[in-house]
């Protein structure tokens, strides 16, 4: 049995993306973060922006490069890079969402000890990313047929690369599609890895680690690399926007 939709509060589709961003609890979400590698969004686009981003897909003047993902053993599936400019909707909540992050990214890198550090501002990020000769964007539309799914991966482009990055889910589980679960895994040294299955609505958003993270051990913060994927879509069609903040080679 499909599971009821989830109620949208009235002022959540007259609120723009970045208000509905602004007006997370950050604290907790930091939390979820350092202690799972991930955390959900709620709500973060509403059903029209998702359909209206999906919507795109078929028309390739908004896209740099179309990936069939078997071609290169990444799975089955295939999805778009957008070009520069990005959609008006897709630049401003890749904007909106980075200084939310950036404060997380560099507390992680402290507790590391990575010397590295990420200024407050997306742009001035990107400023750093071109000088770098990473100059190519990187947000991505996804899609998925019955039989597709996506290996676990990290999406690095090049030597900066931002610690975190966000996938947006623009099709209603149960209604657009079955299967096809967001997954996380963690390596852990010395250990067995751990696996985190995501559960995503319509419009919902998940952060999550490009690659590693910190985890308090009894001699203090080490590192566990993560990997991301998607299980194998059993029925429908799914869409997902992918946001990742540092620019390609």
């Amino acid at each position: 049995m499909n599971a009821p939709p989830k109620p949208i509060l009235a002022d959540q589709t007259t609120r723009s993306a970045e208000d509905r961003i602004a007006a997370q609890d950050w604290a907790a979400l930091a939390t979820e973060l350092d202690n799972f590698g991930c955390a959900v969004i709620e709500g973060l686009l509403t059903p029209e922006e998702c359909a209206e981003i999906a919507s795109l897909y078929p028309h390739e003047e908004h896209f740099r490069s179309h990936i069939h993902m078997a071609r290169h053993g990444f799975g089955k599936g295939e999805y778009r890079y957008f070009r520069y400019p990005l959609p008006d909707l897709i630049a401003g909540v890749r904007t909106a969402l980075y200084p939310r992050l950036a404060p997380i990214a560099n507390g992680w890198n402290e507790r590391m000890g990575v010397d590295a550090r990420y200024p407050q501002s997306h742009a001035d990020f990107l400023k750093l990313c071109h000088d770098a000769g990473q100059s190519r964007p990187t947000p991505l539309l996804l899609q998925y047929v019955p039989g597709d799914f996506n290996c676990l991966h990290q999406d690095l482009y090049g030597d900066l690369a931002f610690p975190l990055q966000v996938a947006i889910l623009l099709s209603e589980p149960g209604r657009d599609f079955t299967g096809g679960e967001f997954v996380l895994t963690e390596q852990r040294p010395r250990m067995q890895s751990r696996a985190e299955v995501v559960p995503l609505r319509q419009g919902d958003a998940v952060a999550f680690s490009v690659h590693n993270r910190p985890v308090n051990g009894t001699r203090g913060a080490y590192r566990v690399n993560l990997r991301h994927g998607v299980s194998r879509l059993r029925s429908g069609r799914r869409h997902t926007l992918g946001i990742i903040f540092h620019d390609a080679k």
